[in-house]
């Protein structure tokens, strides 16, 4: 068994997973998964800077997780993080300060790495359930950017585009610094033609028309699927591998998109972090399904963050190998 530890970066939250991996089953065992809100991503879409709160938010979560790290044992860290710090001019100061914390240099890895890493750690599982449709889609709605991935056991295409929760939210719904509660017609109208463009220029390079099963990740996806079930807290264990029919996105967007702060937040399994950006994030997951015509979304709690640890433990066996065969 290896373990190793994981930590995906985004613009909206950071993620850890501690996990054992067996090379003999390729099987993950969950030994502690967590996720702090920091919006990264604050503000960068307009100014190209990461702001210093947003970076201090970032640090404090890391400073928790190189504890629990070092708690655990893990014996490799890899630290990825996504489409803010990827776009930023200050990439620098993040990068230091990541060091600095936790002794590994983040990698800003691309969107077409992204979409690699999200496919694996979305599919590994479904790939033994026969009664689902392949080719997968698998959509990541991310805070800045939104990856497609088409493909059987591996990548056939892929695709990083940048509409995400944060990013819509702070581009077409805030006001002198406020997110407008509700949005109006004309904002929404404005968030969708972002989508829709996004939606062109993905169905580029990814055969979206060829999908026969759409797998949904991240905090937008989950969260309403949680919504959906009518759950009275979060539970990631009912959420995953759950099914989503279309109308119930539909129904969960609209009432998303015209309730107040205050009404989401009294939804049981929101996240205070995400309070004011689920109206984008559940928008853009209903544009994707009305694009390719699917009448459900399989919704995994496991995403990038899994293929993340599931990647480091290949390379820290093949490393462990290597430094074997030459011990001889």
């Amino acid at each position: 068994m290896t373990r190793v530890a994981g930590i995906d970066c985004g613009t909206n939250s950071i993620r850890l997973l501690v996990a054992d991996w067996d090379p003999a089953t390729g099987e993950l065992a969950e030994l502690d998964r967590r996720m702090t809100i920091v919006r990264l991503g604050q503000g960068v879409d307009e100014t190209g800077r990461l702001a210093p709160d947003a970076l201090e938010r970032t640090f404090a979560a890391c400073r928790e997780y190189a504890a629990v790290i070092k708690d655990l044992g893990a014996e490799k860290v890899r630290f990825v993080a996504t489409s803010a710090s990827r776009d930023a001019e200050n990439r620098d100061e993040f990068v230091r300060g990541v060091v600095d914390i936790l002794g590994v240099e983040p990698e800003v890895i691309s969107g077409d790495q992204e979409a690699e890493f999200s496919f694996t750690g979305a599919t590994k599982e479904l790939t033994a359930h026969e009664h689902l449709e392949r080719p997968f889609l698998v959509v990541d709605i991310g805070g800045g950017s939104t990856e497609f991935v088409v493909g059987e056991e591996h990548v056939r295409a892929a695709r990083s585009v940048d509409v995400g929760c944060v990013r819509m939210t702070e581009r077409h719904l805030v006001v002198d610094g406020v997110v407008t509660d509700p949005p109006t017609e004309e904002q929404i109208a404005a968030v969708r033609a972002d989508i829709e463009a996004a939606l062109e220029l993905a169905a580029e390079t990814v055969p979206l028309a060829e999908a026969r099963t759409l797998v949904g990740l991240a905090g937008s996806v989950t969260t309403i699927a949680a919504i959906a079930l009518g759950l009275p807290e979060y539970e990631s264990a009912a959420i995953h591998h759950s099914r989503i029919s279309y109308d119930q996105v539909r129904e969960i967007t609209g009432r998303m998109l015209t309730s107040t702060h205050a009404e989401r937040a009294a939804i049981p399994v929101m996240h205070p972090g995400r309070v004011d950006v689920i109206g984008a994030g559940a928008l853009v997951l209903l544009a994707i399904m009305e694009r390719t015509g699917a009448t459900e979304v399989v919704v995994s709690e496991h995403d990038i963050l899994d293929g993340i640890a599931i990647k480091t433990a290949e390379e820290a066996q093949a490393d462990k190998r290597r430094s074997d065969l030459s011990n001889r």
